[in-house]
């Protein structure tokens, strides 16, 4: 069975991820003896992705990993924060998360991992709008969404959309709100200066700037999903998700039938940040940023969100921003209520 809590779990989680980082060649500690004769290739971590459907009416949450000779059979799940879709170590019977991994993810009700490796929480506000990174010539907004249980007495929210400027340009990345979420439709809007970026319905799918030859987007998926990159500065994952029934049930967000809460789960790249670059998720690649969110914590929350608050998608107005390049006016974005 999955290790669960206290610590085991703890002990095991350290040593995946030694064992991961060797494997990844990253450095503990100390430079390593210089080896005499041929270098020894590190363990294999084998990290599998697991994406679970709709089996009548019920998802099918256990992972069966195949039986080796000599061990158990390997029972687990996915972890409760990532239901849906996560990556599991059969060596260590070990389930994560692909946001508490990742660094430079955003997930659900807006769960981050730092350019630090560290994962918090930020809840920013309903409606409202929050730079999320801000270097002199790069500025991301994100415009949340929310929803409000009264029975639990808690609002939650979620990314429905960020605003990207650079270079004189706007680019916009919005998943589309649904009463009723349909797997068959395409829920993303892309628009570069205000003008609608159209890509081809199958995975794999390609566009690219004729104004800036630099800039792609490429499917990941035959709908809901695409990476926008700009050669050189970011790369940009976002997928399109709803909020379910069976979500709203397990983590109370209280949902109900006129809206599925569609929003984007979102992983960043940056090739070109500076040392100033901040914002909730820019500070953390701070050559010298000192975390100071408690990550003992069940549930680690950055604050200081009004610092963080910008007056409309594309501004660069919020209190941290490091912006300096040239913001041009565009198109007001509206989003639906």
């Amino acid at each position: 069975m999955a290790l669960r809590g206290g610590m085991a779990q703890q002990l095991a989680c350290c040593c995946f991820l030694a064992a991961l980082a060797l494997a990844c060649g990253v450095a503990l500690g100390a430079s390593a003896p210089r080896q005499t004769g041929p270098p020894s290739k590190p363990p294999k971590m084998a990290l599998q992705k697991f994406t679970f459907k709709q089996s009548g009416g019920k998802r099918l949450y256990t992972i069966s990993c195949k039986k080796e000779k000599g061990k158990k059979l390997c029972l687990m799940s996915c972890p409760a924060k990532c239901p849906n879709e996560c990556l599991a170590s059969c060596s260590y019977c070990m389930s994560f998360c692909m946001c508490d991994i990742f660094p430079g993810t955003s997930c659900g009700d807006p769960r981050f991992t730092g350019g630090d490796g560290n994962t918090f929480y930020f809840h920013g506000k309903k409606d409202q709008d929050f730079c999320i990174v801000s270097d002199t010539d790069l500025h991301i907004n994100a415009h949340f969404i929310g929803n409000h249980n009264p029975a639990v007495r808690r609002s939650f929210t979620w990314i429905q959309a960020v605003g990207v400027s650079f270079g004189g340009h706007r680019l916009f990345i919005g998943a589309r709100k649904a009463a009723q979420w349909d797997a068959d439709e395409d829920h993303i809007d892309i628009t570069l200066d205000g003008e609608t970026v159209d890509v081809e319905t199958f995975k794999g799918a390609q566009w690219v700037s004729k104004a800036l030859p630099d800039l792609s987007v490429t499917r990941t998926d035959n709908l809901n999903g695409v990476t926008v990159e700009l050669d050189g500065v970011f790369s940009i994952n976002a997928n399109a998700v709803p909020i379910t029934e069976e979500d709203s049930r397990i983590h109370s967000y209280g949902k109900t039938g006129s809206d599925s809460l569609v929003h984007l789960d979102l992983g960043f790249k940056f090739y070109s940040l500076t040392k100033a670059v901040d914002g909730v998720l820019g500070q953390t690649y701070q050559p010298d940023y000192v975390n100071k969110v408690d990550i003992s914590a069940k549930m680690p929350i950055m604050g200081g969100a009004p610092k963080y608050l910008s007056s409309s998608l594309f501004s660069t107005d919020c209190a941290v921003s490091k912006f300096t390049g040239n913001n041009v006016a565009g198109p007001t974005v509206n989003f639906a209520s």
